[in-house]
């Protein structure tokens, strides 16, 4: 442990926890133009955050000759989520909206990781600048606190070992001239497609507030609204459509959409995962309406098609926004839901979940065995975009998949020893670790965390930043030879 690099880990989390700050602040002008009481504890907040920044960086400062190892980036990664969801949940503790520190951490690290969850039960009665710095922290995590740290700091090589760290993906088809160079890129496209959806909201029903807050959660997939029946609130075919399509953006490759946006579409409409996602949206937006309409759950062809298409893609981008109470519609649904919530969207979108790449890798995989049984000597690679995939991926992708099946039944018996009904506790269990933010049952897409049990909270929170960091990340610091020299 002598060799690691504790100075360049200081440094980094001071300058994030600045950067929040300066996020904060913004959040804190919104509350003072409002002349909302909560205004002076967003200014205490955001002015303890910037000088603990400040500070931490002061002690960092000696710089770093060599180019740090995954102990650093691994670690550097994790630690700062957990350190600015300590700080970010400051303005919901300081104003008393959330006085109870286990429910400001928990909906802090909710939002910072796009996850969605909330034990708030009375959304509309918050200050709006705390609905302000709410709907931020989505939009700050959604694409990745570390990735727009990548765009400001210059890093040099430690930049890439981060971005491994952080952003999702399996690593065959990234494109890599400068980590620094792709960060910009991908978040000029967020900034762009953030723009565009609040103007596109601001032209419908929603006020300005309403839909700069929306902007950043639709865009993020990650599901915070301003109102308590969320987008439901406005009864609008045109904020669900315009929203529908933007989190389907949201939970393609981010990657994709840049060269998509650069002129060179066929990498987009050729890829395989981006395939597969829309394939999947259609067939069940088509069995969902068709189900919906023919037992009357809901009238009319349209109103049934829009429902449809609203919550497959809201829960396969792991959003989790709502316009109906899916609970409602029976059992088969929940079931569906279930499944979306723990595929997840594609690969270096902001959604969670598994990832469809994964499970692709995972189905040719098993067609493969198949095969072998037949022909035991044949080689048969696996292929995607016409890339052979190596063993190590395939390995990795079955591991991942199996610790994360695993993880997901050993927080249910969890979750359910503290007290909570199954239901209840697969649908938190699936929900945190999927960066979903709905549930199931008393939890469910229209209901709140805000009856779980604290000591659950806080597991949850940690599922919340395990899936997000994509399980190794996280996991990795517990194993002891991980830190070995």
């Amino acid at each position: 442990m002598s060799n690691f690099n504790y100075r360049f880990v200081l440094k980094t989390i001071g300058f994030l926890l600045v950067i929040e700050s300066l996020f904060m602040m913004s959040a804190t002008i919104v509350s003072f133009y409002l002349h909302e009481a909560a205004g002076d504890a967003m200014l205490i907040s955001s002015t303890i955050t910037f000088f603990a920044g400040a500070l931490i960086r002061l002690v960092g400062t000696e710089d770093f000759p060599k180019p740090i190892g995954k102990r650093e980036s691994f670690f550097m990664v994790a630690i700062s989520w957990i350190v600015l969801s300590a700080f970010g949940m400051l303005p919901y503790y300081l104003s008393n909206s959330i006085p109870n520190v286990s429910n400001a951490y928990f909906e802090t690290i909710s939002g910072l990781t796009a996850t969605g969850a909330t034990i708030l039960n009375d959304i509309e009665s918050m200050p709006k600048g705390l609905l302000f710095w709410r709907s931020i922290t989505q939009w700050m995590g959604g694409l990745g606190i570390v990735l727009f740290v990548a765009t400001i700091l210059p890093m040099g090589g430690n930049a890439s070992v981060m971005y491994d760290a952080e952003v999702t993906g399996i690593g065959y088809d990234r494109f890599r001239p400068r980590i620094s160079q792709i960060a910009k890129r991908l978040w000029l496209v967020y900034i762009f497609l953030t723009g565009i959806l609040v103007i596109l909201l601001w032209i419908g029903p929603m006020s300005l507030f309403d839909a700069v807050c929306h902007a950043f959660t639709t865009i993020s997939t990650a599901g915070f609204s301003t109102k308590q029946d969320s987008i439901a609130h406005w009864n609008s075919a045109y904020i669900e459509y315009v929203i529908t399509l933007f989190m389907f953006i949201g939970g393609i490759n981010f990657t994709l959409i840049y060269f998509f946006m650069k002129g060179c579409a066929k990498k987009l409409y050729q890829n395989e995962e981006f395939k597969w996602y829309v394939s999947i949206i259609i067939l069940f937006v088509v069995i969902i309406a068709i189900g919906l309409y023919s037992s009357g759950k809901i009238e009319g062809v349209e109103k049934a098609f829009r429902t449809s298409l609203f919550q497959v893609v809201s829960m396969l981008t792991t959003t989790c926004f709502s316009t109906d109470n899916i609970i409602s519609w029976g059992s088969f649904y929940q079931f569906l839901v279930v499944i979306f919530m723990v595929f997840g969207a594609c690969a270096g979108s902001t959604a969670g979940g598994i990832k469809i790449v994964r499970i692709i890798i995972l189905f040719k995989n098993s067609i493969n065995e198949f095969k072998r049984q037949v022909h035991p000597n044949a080689i048969l690679p696996i292929r995607l975009n016409n890339h052979v995939i190596s063993i190590d991926v395939v390995t990795k992708v079955l591991a991942f998949i199996f610790l994360y099946l695993a993880i997901l039944i050993f927080s249910c018996l969890l979750l359910s020893l503290s007290g909570m009904q199954f239901e209840n506790a697969l649908g938190a269990a699936v929900s945190c670790l999927g960066n979903v933010g709905g549930g199931l049952a008393e939890i469910g897409n229209t209901g709140s965390f805000s009856e779980v049990p604290t000591e659950s909270k806080w597991y949850l929170s940690f599922l919340m930043l395990t899936g997000r960091l994509e399980l190794f990340t996280v996991l990795s610091l517990f194993m002891p030879a991980f830190w070995r020299r």
